[in-house]
């Protein structure tokens, strides 16, 4: 029987990638919303369909995806995984589109656990994605699931992510009414989000927002000090 990412493994795939709910292109390019969703995945194109998303549709677009990466996982292994050995290659693949190219598979699937995993790592291009990768690796090979059950979900306006504007969300609710019955998805939150945030809730900025923000705070600290003599 073909194995399904478990609820788990989709909180993890889902705090990896984070949630946009709005169309914008990505560091490539390329028109993406929700979880990473591109119109290589099926409907709907993000580039002909830019509205907001609520978090009911990303999350059935997100089902779809993952069962499209689930397919081509279950056909990838040569031996049974355990199931957090499938979550973790569903989330490689899922971030790569390689699985069927991957060196460190091949190992596994041969039986050579100490070469897959020092080819698991060699993945990591940009480098910004090596703490992905390294969690990853240690769901594959250790068992250890990382994610706290939430995920970050900001806003994009005219194609940009607005870092800023983003909080934290307890996605496994959303979870469980994409994966669950009908009947069971009644009990689930509905409507649009919020980017209203929690009293002292924080959502870490991307590197390179800091670093935008650092400039910004040196540039006002030379004008102050330099920027007008008579």
């Amino acid at each position: 029987m073909a194995m399904k990412t478990s609820r788990e493994g989709l909180i993890e795939i889902a705090s990896h990638e984070g949630i946009v709910t709005s169309p914008y292109r990505d560091s490539v390019g390329i028109w993406t919303v929700g979880i990473g969703h591109t119109a290589s995945a099926g409907a709907p194109d993000p580039a002909n369909n830019r509205r907001d998303y609520s978090l009911d549709e990303i999350m059935e677009i997100f089902a779809r995806d993952i069962a499209r990466f689930e397919n081509r996982v279950n056909a990838a292994f040569k031996v049974k995984p355990t199931q957090a050995q499938f979550d973790a290659a569903v989330s490689f693949d899922y971030n790569t589109g390689g699985i069927n190219r991957a060196g460190w598979l091949k190992h596994f699937n041969a039986g050579n656990a100490r070469a897959s995993r020092r080819a698991f790592m060699r993945w990591c291009k940009p480098p910004q994605i090596i703490p992905r990768r390294q969690k990853e690796c240690d769901l594959f090979f250790e068992g250890r699931y990382s994610s706290t059950g939430k995920a970050n979900l900001y806003p994009a306006f005219n194609g940009k992510v607005q870092w800023a504007q983003g909080r934290q969300v307890d996605i496994a609710a959303w979870l469980n009414a994409a994966v669950s019955p009908p009947a069971a998805k009644k009990d689930a939150p509905t409507g649009k989000p919020s980017f209203q945030k929690s009293p002292g809730e924080t959502v870490p900025a991307k590197p390179t927002q800091q670093w935008h923000r650092l400039v910004e705070i040196l540039a006002l600290i030379f004008t102050i000090l330099f920027g007008k003599r008579s």
